[in-house]
């Protein structure tokens, strides 16, 4: 079923690229990674390992081995219509359909014989501690040894120095299974492609960010999160250079991601991963466009090569899902205010705490810098929950408060201030705690 998937992607984006080789074919070359790391999974030719989100998929691309995070296969399955048969077959073993559709969809996958069978797991406490029981579950499933790597909350000289110990110790976990040391020559060329990814990824944000914006809804869809899985590696070079490419052109030229931009839409978390025409709808029926999507965003600095294990330490300790919710929260209003942007979609993905466990805070906070932010009730993997006439509802109702504040005719609603807690964390104002 994967593998099918994989292996028509790439056929079809292989002849749309080579029919026109002068475009700069800036999705299709995202698309087209994300084929040939998929074949790569399947082809039996090398090691094979599944990790969490914040896993260093560049080191691990430097010793040779095929890697994604888990999520990566639940998404791909949503995409390419196949998750329902896979979330069926995990909840028929017991686990709860109330559950994250990523980590069910994997199960059900592995359970059904649909997976490459890894050679072995590296977790990551962070962003989420579900990713981390499925990688635990999947270990016993395929009887595969597991590596934790586990994430500090802060980001001082002492966490650095510990995460980087820990990534030494899980480079002798790869080698011990692989029985290759890690090449320092390769790892040094792939901090460095890790260095030059990372500052293109940098410009085209920048591009992203014009008024109009060049971006259309779909053009960053899920960029930075699947991204991470090919840096280090040439493919990650090609694609940032296309999007440079496209955007600069679109820049110059004054061409708009969507013609007519009225509404600059920022998009939480990670989008919703099966077709549906809620982003097309916002598109031609308010002129409103996603220019960008809160994890699409370089938040460290580059890589020193003669010291590789602390600059990726300080990478992962840098993202904004790492850490207390006021953390996210300076990175959303950041995000806003560089972006310009009119409202925030929330889809509050059904078992997740970073998608549903701070919305009211997210909510208030951002209210606070006049950005309103409309939470939809969605599992962002499991079409059978989409309740399309209830979500256009309330995208529409949303939508019209962003025409009525355009036009004046109401004022933004007071939001209660963000309160302290005796942790130093933010707490809901009072009306909103359990």
């Amino acid at each position: 079923m994967l593998q099918e998937i994989f292996e028509s992607m790439e056929t079809r984006l292989l002849g749309k690229i080579q029919s026109s080789p002068d475009a700069p074919h800036h999705r299709d070359r995202y698309s087209l990674e994300i084929a040939r790391l998929g074949r790569r999974l399947y082809s039996g030719t090398g090691p094979v390992a599944y990790g969490g989100v914040a896993a260093p998929y560049d080191i691990l691309a430097a010793m040779g081995i095929s890697s994604c995070f888990v999520e990566f296969l639940g998404a791909m399955l949503a995409s390419g219509g196949a998750v329902t048969p896979v979330l069926e077959e995990a909840e028929d073993a017991g686990y709860s359909p109330d559950t994250c559709g990523y980590h069910r969809s994997t199960i059900g996958a592995a359970r059904q014989g649909l997976l490459p069978v890894p050679d072995f797991l590296v977790g990551t406490t962070f962003p989420c501690s579900g990713g981390l029981a499925v990688l635990e579950n999947l270990a016993r499933h395929y009887s595969k040894d597991l590596f934790v790597l586990h994430i500090p909350k802060a980001d001082g000289a002492d966490e650095v120095s510990y995460l980087a110990d820990q990534i030494e110790r899980m480079v002798a976990f790869i080698a011990r299974h692989t029985g290759q040391a890690l090449d320092p020559n390769r790892l040094r060329a792939a901090v460095e492609k890790t260095n030059e990814a990372s500052r293109i990824m940098t410009e085209v944000y920048e591009l992203a960010r014009h008024v109009p914006s060049p971006v259309d809804s779909s053009d960053l869809r899920n960029f930075a999160v699947v991204m991470a899985l090919f840096l280090g590696t040439e493919g990650s070079l090609e694609v940032v250079r296309a999007y440079r490419e496209e955007f600069g052109r679109r820049v110059s030229a004054g061409v708009s991601g969507l013609p007519g931009e009225r509404f600059r839409l920022m998009w939480l978390q990670n989008r919703i991963q099966f077709k549906h025409p809620l982003e097309k709808f916002m598109a031609t029926e308010f002129g409103a466009s996603v220019v960008v999507d809160e994890l699409n965003d370089v938040t460290w600095d580059p890589i020193d090569p003669d010291d590789p294990f602390s600059g990726v330490a300080r990478r992962i300790l840098s993202f904004p899902l790492n850490g207390s919710v006021e953390r996210r929260i300076r990175h959303l209003r950041d995000l806003s205010r560089r972006y310009k942007i009119d409202g925030a979609i929330n889809p509050c993905h059904w078992g997740c705490r970073q998608g549903t466990g701070a919305r009211g805070l997210i909510e208030s906070a951002m209210g606070e810098i006049g950005v309103p932010v409309l939470n939809l009730e969605v599992d962002c993997v499991d079409v059978r929950n989409f309740a399309e006439g209830q979500l256009r509802t309330r995208i529409e109702a949303f939508f019209e408060m962003l025409d009525g504040r355009r036009a004046g005719a109401i004022a933004p609603s007071p939001s209660p201030p963000l309160c302290k807690g005796r942790s130093g964390g933010v707490e809901a104002p009072e009306h909103e705690r359990g």
